[in-house]
């Protein structure tokens, strides 16, 4: 059974992934969030990003998710951070990549599992 904390610590991870990735909508109905701006700082931006980033991923291990998700969700992090230190393409990438709306993707999922296990247990 879930408790009030991991309902509060779902929504507050679930707000950080949006702010992150998907805050802001372009014309053309494109999002784009804090994690694509504050990357265009040289190395800075994206340290901070990556930060943020490992913040959900903590949150995903607090949460109980199995260690493969927990590894896949770190290489999505990898991926953003690496990649969003080249110049120029980098800054695009950090755009396109999302890596924690994919992360969050991954939460979800195994949410899912878990709440479809439970009911199946109290049937």
């Amino acid at each position: 059974m879930s408790s009030p904390n991991d309902d509060v610590s779902y929504e507050k991870t679930r707000r950080l992934a949006h702010l992150l990735d998907s805050q802001f909508r372009l014309p053309g109905g494109f999002r784009i969030g804090v994690d694509g701006l504050i990357g265009v700082i040289p190395v800075v931006g994206d340290a901070v990003g990556g930060a943020l980033s490992s913040w959900i991923l903590y949150q995903a291990y607090k949460m109980g998710l199995p260690k493969r998700a927990l590894v896949h969700m770190g290489f999505n992090i990898t991926v953003d951070s690496v990649l969003g230190l080249i110049p120029v393409v980098g800054d695009f990438f950090d755009f396109v990549w999302k890596a924690n709306a994919k992360n969050m993707k991954i939460i979800e999922k195994y949410q899912r599992k878990k709440l479809d296990e439970m009911n199946t247990i109290n049937q």
